[in-house]
């Protein structure tokens, strides 16, 4: 995946709020990948939420030096994505925004820009405090989308994830789903807390990760404002296939094999690994949104 040297990059589209100090409170998860998974492992094994980084206490996370201006400073241009994992996830989601936006004007609608909190040890949102250990994941109550970089490194030695920035990518453009879902009234259908195979969640997770295909098809096609050109130059076959093996990583029949030594899909939340590889393909192939009803 290699981006525009020349491209402007848009800072507004992230806050970085690496290294602030957030009081505790009461935990929740707004859907992301790694925070069901999260999840899962605290009812398969008992785990209690602070021992899932999910503390509803009042401790204080420990502070890092980042600096909260970090990312306006260092990630201005593509040349910048091109070098920096943090200005590339900006990179990628400047370019998934400008497409949603353009998708949505397409269709006759409108589209609601919704800014990634990059965070460390902990952070205080509209669903609640979440830690590291959540993951990204997605927040209706206040439709941003939330990414600790260092599940990146999870992704691949927990995870088994061939890694890459397309792997890195196709997990940011899966929460922008979530954020799509949630402007077209559909991310309520897994809000039911009905778990399995067939559940509404289920469908939720795989439309998204059919949405993030179908960004994937028109990430080269999609111009940047700024310049008239693409932000992103170009996807190799490569970065496609590091973005299904992270599909099917995060399935939820791969995890419940590994960390518990079975498969019970009643519990599902997410799909399986085929199920997930499957969807995303199924975007990236068609390019058409209307082709990710997961729910027929």
């Amino acid at each position: 995946m290699q981006f525009d040297d020349d491209a402007d990059l848009d800072t507004s589209d992230v806050q970085d709020a690496r290294g602030s100090r957030i009081p505790g409170g009461r935990a929740t998860v707004g859907g992301g990948i790694a925070g069901l998974i999260a999840l899962i492992l605290g009812l398969l094994f008992g785990v209690g939420p602070d021992q899932l980084g999910l503390s509803s206490g009042n401790d204080q996370p420990a502070v890092t030096t980042s600096s909260l201006d970090q990312i306006k400073q260092t990630c201005r241009t593509g040349r910048d994505a091109n070098a920096r994992e943090d200005c590339r996830m900006v990179a990628v989601v400047n370019s998934v925004q400008d497409f949603w936006a353009q998708e949505f004007a397409r269709r006759g609608g409108t589209y609601t820009r919704s800014p990634t909190v990059f965070f460390s040890g902990r952070v205080n949102t509209a669903c609640g405090t979440a830690t590291s250990a959540v993951g990204p994941f997605y927040c209706p109550g206040d439709r941003k989308v939330y990414l600790d970089l260092g599940f990146f490194d999870d992704l691949r030695t927990k995870f088994g994830s061939s890694g890459g920035p397309f792997a890195q990518a196709y997990v940011v453009a899966h929460e922008y789903g979530h954020h799509v879902q949630d402007l077209m009234g559909t991310l309520g259908r897994a809000q039911s807390g009905v778990t399995g195979a067939n559940s509404n969640s289920v469908k939720v997770e795989l439309q998204a990760d059919c949405y993030a295909g179908v960004w994937a098809h028109h990430a080269t096609t999609t111009k940047d404002p700024s310049t008239g050109r693409p932000l992103i130059k170009n996807l190799t076959p490569a970065d496609i296939r590091d973005g299904l093996d992270a599909a099917a990583a995060v399935g939820d029949d791969r995890i419940q094999r590994e960390f518990q030594g079975r498969v019970t899909p009643e519990t599902w939340t997410h799909g399986s690994s085929a199920q997930r590889q499957q969807w995303f393909y199924q975007g990236y192939r068609t390019g058409d949104m209307a082709q990710c009803n997961t729910f027929r």
